[in-house]
């Protein structure tokens, strides 16, 4: 290593270290400020008391400089007093009395509480900035079969990148070439590695473990998934719950309350209970910090940024601590079916050949004809006929012709092939064929292909959206917590019925346009108060911002996921009972922080003023309380 090298690592060093001290700093002062407050308290006999009380204002400026920073240049922004101004009237009234020590500690262990705040905020934000940390910042393009290393932010739809194994996904792409195990657990949450290969989608701030991959680009860096996560993650910080908002109004008001009952608390004691004027006095400065709602203040906030990050790590990307709240009330769950319940994929259940000695020559015929179709029927034919038959024969297709709605015809060996509905290849000999097969799969709610060479029917193929695997457990665990579920669908009633039944909903309702789905969820909110709608296309964004909470799955379309109040980045339906748990304990939290600390500056008060409270318990008891409340938040981070 150079020496030139060595000055740059050992320059980047010494700035890590200044940034750490900075990030850091409202703790490492608060610390000095106690240790010195501690040796003015060892070192009080034999220190002169110039100097013991030179330390104390030492201790006040250094542990107090942040709070009463904040303080004054909000009451100048907002004009309104706050608590931090409380704080510093208490600390400069105690030494007014000469009380210089009580003062000192009141300033350490206030701006202790408020570095531990500090902290819970700058957790949450350092999540992010690690999130952003997993974005590569260069790529390697393929132009005219080069490679050149570019920033990503270079990189336009369309573009070719090349991924080598190690690397991370630089931008959301569709795989040209080659196969890997790729890990996702940036993205979902979850740590085991998912297989990928050609025509399979990857996305960026992911790992390609294993194999080098060629990928083209199908969205801008900016408007990556990996992006929209860490949009939403940061929105979610800012946007402050109800209590939160309550408790912030209300905090105005309880000030100058305080205020008031202070400048009362200094005479009237004097006056009506014969009290020294040092008596009232000093009586006064324990109110005026007993009676500061820090504890209060500082029961919501830590505790909604833990539950939002804490959500964010599992997958589950709440867009603000409103939506965290709100959850938990949640009495009934809407589902789409399609995407959501579902793959949003048909799979073929069914293949019935007219011979079984021919089902190879006729798996080999179908498959070269769908395979010139882009129809989703038509992959999953040509899927299931690839598994279904290792070495298909090769035909050649000619004449092949599209009907809009009913299938496809085309020439082979020239005799003319039709695939398609019962209608389109001759409806009487479709029901008669094989005994009247066709009826028991229709009334399995599959979608029906019938294969006709020339005019006879020589096979059916059954269809059918696939359950999701999580949906059963998903449902399962909503039910087990009092939870009604609804599956809302455009399909026809029978096959709403028999999704419905598979997936265990207690009530299904089909044949729904966007706008039944919204009315039906009107009709919902009326029935059981609180609902919430989960679903992922377009048709399904009106009902999600109609829903007291609206929850989109992680692939469904920007229009749903924009709407959405919470977003599930993995599909994975079980999580939703997760997400409730999360919104039910902080909600837990936040009511046990709130009677807790009103029950302590209550305790505190009349203890006060039944003169049993000194100023270092009073200070002690409240700033105690105020970090047990935001410790009790910060649970939350984990579990």
């Amino acid at each position: 290593m150079t020496n030139n090298e060595t000055f740059i690592n050992s320059n980047s060093n010494f700035h890590k270290q200044l940034l750490s001290i900075k990030q850091h700093g409202e703790l490492i002062a608060a610390i000095f400020s106690g240790l010195i407050i501690l040796t003015a308290w060892v070192l009080e006999s034999s220190l002169d008391p110039r100097t013991w009380v030179f330390l104390n204002v030492l201790a006040f400026i250094i542990g107090g400089y942040a709070k009463a920073k904040e303080g004054i240049l909000e009451t100048i922004s907002t004009k309104k007093l706050n608590v931090e101004m409380l704080m510093i009237f208490a600390a400069i009234g105690s030494a007014a009395i000469g009380f210089w020590a009580e003062g000192a500690i009141l300033i350490f262990i206030f701006a202790l509480s408020g570095a531990l705040e500090t902290y819970t905020m700058d957790k949450s934000e350092r999540e992010i900035s690690s999130l952003m940390n997993l974005q590569p910042e260069q790529a390697t393009r393929i132009i005219n079969h080069a490679e050149e290393l570019v920033h990503v932010s270079e990189l336009t739809v369309g573009d070719i990148v090349l991924i080598k194994a190690g690397e991370r996904v630089p931008v959301d792409g569709v795989i040209l070439k080659g196969s890997t195990s790729i890990d996702e657990s940036a993205i979902t949450g979850e740590a085991m590695p998912v297989n990928k290969e050609k025509d399979n989608e990857v996305f960026a701030g992911t790992i390609n473990l294993n194999g080098s991959l060629t990928v083209e680009i199908i969205k801008p860096a900016s408007e990556s998934l990996f992006q929209k996560i860490i949009s939403l993650v940061q929105n979610a910080q800012s946007e402050k719950s109800p209590s939160q908002l309550f408790i912030e109004k209300f905090e105005n008001s309880y000030v100058n309350v305080v205020l008031v009952l202070v400048g009362l608390m200094m005479f009237v004691p004097h006056y009506l209970f014969g009290w020294s004027w040092t008596e009232s006095i000093y009586r006064a400065m324990i109110l005026l910090v007993v009676a500061s709602p820090c504890a209060l203040v500082a029961s919501i906030m830590p505790a909604t940024l833990s539950a939002i990050s804490n959500g964010a790590r599992q997958g589950i990307l709440f867009k603000g601590g409103v939506h965290v709240e709100n959850l938990s009330n949640t009495h009934a769950i809407a589902f789409d079916k399609t995407g959501t319940l579902t793959n949003g994929k048909p799979i073929v259940t069914d293949f019935i050949p007219s011979s079984i000695d021919e089902e190879d020559y006729l798996l080999s015929i179908i498959s070269a004809i769908e395979n010139e179709s882009n129809h989703p029927l038509a992959q999953a034919i040509v899927n299931f006929c690839r598994e279904r038959s290792s070495a298909l024969s090769a035909h050649e297709v000619t004449d092949m012709q599209n009907y809009s709605g009913s299938g496809v015809q085309a020439k082979i060996d020239n005799k003319i092939w039709k695939i398609g509905k019962a209608t389109f290849v001759g409806e009487v000999a479709a029901h008669q064929f094989n005994n009247g097969v066709a009826k028991k799969l229709a009334d399995q709610s599959k979608t029906l292909v019938f294969i006709a060479n020339e005019d006879e029917i020589v096979a059916v193929i059954a269809l059918k959206d696939s359950i999701r695997e999580d949906s059963k457990k998903a449902i399962n665990l909503l039910k087990k917590s009092g939870i009604h579920t609804v599956m809302i669908t455009g399909d026809n009633e029978a096959t709403a019925k028999s999704i419905a039944a598979e997936a265990g909903v207690d009530q299904f309702i089909a044949n729904c346009l966007p706008e039944d789905k919204v009315t039906h969820i009107k009709e919902l909110r009326t029935k059981f108060g609180h609902v919430t709608m989960i679903g992922d296309g377009i048709n399904d964004a009106p009902a999600l911002a109609t829903a007291n909470v609206g929850i989109a799955m992680g692939a469904g379309t920007d229009v749903a996921l924009e709407t959405a109040d919470i977003v599930l980045m993995k599909n994975d339906l079980s999580k939703i009972a997760r997400a409730i748990h999360i919104s039910k304990r902080m909600n837990k939290i936040v009511k046990q922080n709130v009677i807790f600390s009103i029950s302590v500056i209550f305790l505190l008060i009349l203890s006060n003023f039944l003169q049993v409270l000194d100023l270092p318990l009073g200070v002690i008891g409240h700033e105690g309380s105020t970090i047990l409340v935001i410790l009790n938040g910060i649970r939350l981070l984990k579990g």
